[in-house]
């Protein structure tokens, strides 16, 4: 496999992500655009490390009880079907690239941003029109994580938090449900249409890597400051998209 330091950088994403409860996608992405790899590969390979990730955290919050489905479904089930008709769309790579360098410049201001709810704030949101808000929300994440190849967290929980959704915790947990769903979602839609130029081998490797970083990274209770990895995240999502438009702007 050609650049196998990106095995590594996956394995150490997925560890400093798994630690705190995150999955890493964005940054997966990132470095994936940044080797100029493949565009189906690239999304592909984004959307099933998201997902190796992510699967535990979902268990543990489901265990936990701490994800409200009555908030989560209407997020998702519009989220869902969007999801797989933006990883079917056919896009050029050229075009790809050109939305990719976009949306990561974007995610970086979001993920920069600082928010802050109380846990025992009263939440905004309530009424039907707020179902309804919800869904037109996910919908419109989930189409765009289908078409670039993430699992729409990193949009999805800063803009839950400066609307002051539901408490940090809640929007953790809804935002990891979200990224599992949309994900898995996105995998159908590529695997509807894969390409020959793919290189599965490194695929699979990258995969490998980033279920050894998240295994053990979910096992070490490390006192990382969620902060500063989002704005080191926002840091490397920024450079990477300004990176893309350069190269195909």
């Amino acid at each position: 496999m050609e650049h196998w330091e990106i095995f590594l950088l996956f394995l150490i994403i997925a560890f400093v992500y798994s630690s705190v409860g995150f999955g890493g996608g964005s940054s997966y992405l990132a470095v994936l655009a940044m080797y100029s790899l493949p565009y189906q590969e690239i999304r592909l390979t984004a959307l099933i490390c998201n997902v190796i990730v992510v699967v535990g955290g979902v268990y543990i919050y489901i265990k936990n009880k701490q994800i409200d489905w009555k908030k989560v479904i209407p997020i998702t089930l519009v989220s869902v079907p969007m999801a797989y008709l933006g990883a079917i769309l056919k896009i050029s790579q050229e075009t790809f690239f050109l939305i990719l360098g976009v949306t990561l410049i974007i995610a970086s201001i979001l993920l920069w941003i600082k928010t802050e709810t109380k846990d025992k704030e009263k939440l905004l949101l309530e009424s039907k029109s707020a179902v309804l808000g919800n869904s037109f929300l996910g919908g419109g994440i989930g189409f765009l994580s289908g078409l670039v190849g993430i699992g729409g967290g990193i949009f999805l929980s800063p803009l839950l938090n400066l609307m002051k959704w539901d408490t940090p915790r809640k929007i953790a947990a809804t935002s990891s449900v979200f990224i599992l769903v949309n994900s898995i979602s996105g995998i159908f839609g590529q695997l509807s249409k894969l390409s020959v130029d793919m290189d599965y081998f490194r695929i699979l490797s990258l995969c490998l890597a980033v279920f050894i970083g998240g295994q053990i990274g979910s096992r070490m209770s490390l006192k990382w400051n969620p902060l500063i990895i989002k704005r080191m995240t926002a840091i490397l999502v920024l450079v990477a998209g300004i990176n893309v438009l350069m190269k195909y702007w």
